[in-house]
């Protein structure tokens, strides 16, 4: 009998190191950043057998099968779609500004999507403004509303949102809803999702997580984007989930989410319509492409254009962070961030901190209390480079900061669903505008001085003082940089 259980720990351990040397060589042989390779490969290492769990479950980019193959056949029709925007009296070439000119070259190049113009824009930084406003819009519906949300949670002005969408079903209006599975458990196990479903709304859970399929599709690639088209007229996006924030984690210990949300008419309303179209095929198979827009501009030199910058399983890799960087490197006076999580790639870290370092004036705005311990602790990782660089860094107080936006100069912003992590830059479904609107990014960049009237300017001197407690954290959750 001791044989059989020395035969059998031997087996067990000669199985495990030749499972560790399979892995070692998948992570090796894959194609991405060193940095990566190398977090893996310790985290491998470091954690045995949980390591390897992880790296099965959170080590490569697995939309699973059906919707990769999808995906896949889908991106030549979608492509010729948006080539024929280019066509478009909305697509004006010669009166692009320096900001989005190199932005709507990566764009058409890679996606053959181009920056529209034609467009006129709300910032709504209030939750009650924001959910009135849908709620009007919603009412005002005729034919059809388009919806995908990462995270739809009950409760407050969510329970007037839902009672609306009841009513435009019933009075005939098409209601498509896709909310990730994820994001929203709550949601889909609350009698108001059956409620949506029995109205006749058409309510979808995106990559719907499964225990039976945690092997065959990678968990946390998660469907993130926030997009509303309601009759292809009006539409909305940004960073705000479909919650009311005084009815939303309030025993989190991180204070209120701070949200915006852009209200966009024009042309870019039948790009946002063609994403969703995009996201609900991927997930139903099913195809229902927007009419192109018809927008006749008479004054292109006062028609500020708006660049659709999407990304995601079976779009152009990394665009998104491709189009941040280039509008980093533009800057000439000033950038400024407002992110809720910042792991940054090693591209972008050193973006921002060769931008500084040639005397751009590069702030940074984060919150103080964040509901991700792991990412607080690994984005404190890089404060001491950053600052050493010359990037100021205000801690926000306010509450969780989950405003996603980039104002460079004070005269061109980014706004939308992207986090600067590696998960919104390289895995989940998110987009972004790019905004050659001054008057708009006058109103970005006046948001962003009240988010810095509420946060801490961190000092260098200071934080050099930390614990090694405090240093330790960092560098443990620093590991973790690949699974954030």
């Amino acid at each position: 009998m001791d044989k059989f259980y020395h035969f059998l720990t031997l087996a067990s351990i000669i199985l495990y190191w030749i499972l560790v040397a399979g892995v070692t060589l998948r992570v090796v042989l894959k194609r991405r950043a060193v940095s990566v390779s190398l977090a893996w490969l310790m985290i491998i290492y470091i954690f045995p057998i949980v390591g390897v769990g992880c790296y099965f479950l959170f080590g490569e980019l697995n939309l699973g099968r059906k919707r990769a193959e999808r995906a896949k056949e889908m991106f030549g029709p979608f492509e010729r779609w948006f080539a024929k925007l280019n066509d478009s009296n909305a697509h004006q070439v010669d009166h692009l500004g320096r900001h989005i000119f190199r932005i709507d070259q990566l764009c058409n190049n890679r996606l053959s999507l181009p920056a529209l113009s034609g467009n006129t824009l709300s910032l709504q930084s209030s939750p009650n403004e924001i959910l009135r406003s849908i709620i009007e819009d919603i009412d005002s519906a005729q034919s059809h509303i388009k919806m995908v949300f990462y995270i739809w949670h009950p409760g407050g002005l969510i329970d007037s949102v839902n009672r609306s969408l009841i009513k435009a079903a019933k009075r005939g209006v098409k209601v498509d809803l896709l909310v990730d599975s994820a994001g929203s458990p709550r949601f889909f196990n609350h009698p108001s999702s059956r409620e949506l479903q029995q109205a006749g709304i058409n309510l979808v859970q995106a990559l719907e997580v499964s225990p039976w399929r945690i092997f065959l599709r990678r968990l946390d690639l998660r469907q993130h984007r926030k997009i509303i088209v309601i009759d292809d007229n009006v539409a909305y996006t940004g960073s705000m989930n479909m919650v009311d924030p005084a009815f939303f984690k309030q025993r989190a210990g991180v204070g209120q989410w701070i949200d915006i949300m852009v209200r966009v008419t024009g042309p870019t309303v039948n790009v946002l319509s063609a994403i969703h179209s995009w996201d609900w095929e991927v997930e139903t198979g099913q195809r229902n492409l927007p009419n192109l827009p018809t927008t006749k501009i008479e004054e292109p030199s006062v028609a500020q254009p708006i660049q659709v910058v999407p990304s995601g399983p079976g779009m152009p890799d990394n665009i998104i962070s491709q189009a941040l960087i280039l509008a980093i490197n533009q800057a000439n006076q000033s950038v400024c961030i407002t992110t809720p999580y910042f792991v940054p790639s090693p591209d972008l870290l050193e973006t921002l901190k060769v931008t500084a370092q040639r005397g751009v004036k590069v702030e940074l705005i984060i919150p103080h209390k964040n509901d991700s311990l792991m990412v607080k602790w690994a984005s404190r990782a890089f404060y001491t480079e950053l600052l050493e660089s010359g990037v100021e860094i205000h801690e926000f107080y306010g509450g969780l900061l989950h405003t996603k936006s980039v104002v460079i100069d004070e005269e061109f912003c980014l706004v939308g669903t992207v986090n600067l992590d590696m998960r919104s830059l390289w895995l989940n479904f998110e987009v972004t505008l790019a905004v050659d609107d001054q008057a708009f990014t006058k109103e970005m960049h006046w948001l962003q001085t009240t988010y810095k009237e509420q946060s801490y300017l961190v000092d260098l001197e200071e934080w050099q003082d930390r614990s090694i407690y405090s240093r330790f954290l960092e560098r443990l959750f620093y590991l973790f940089n690949p699974l954030l």
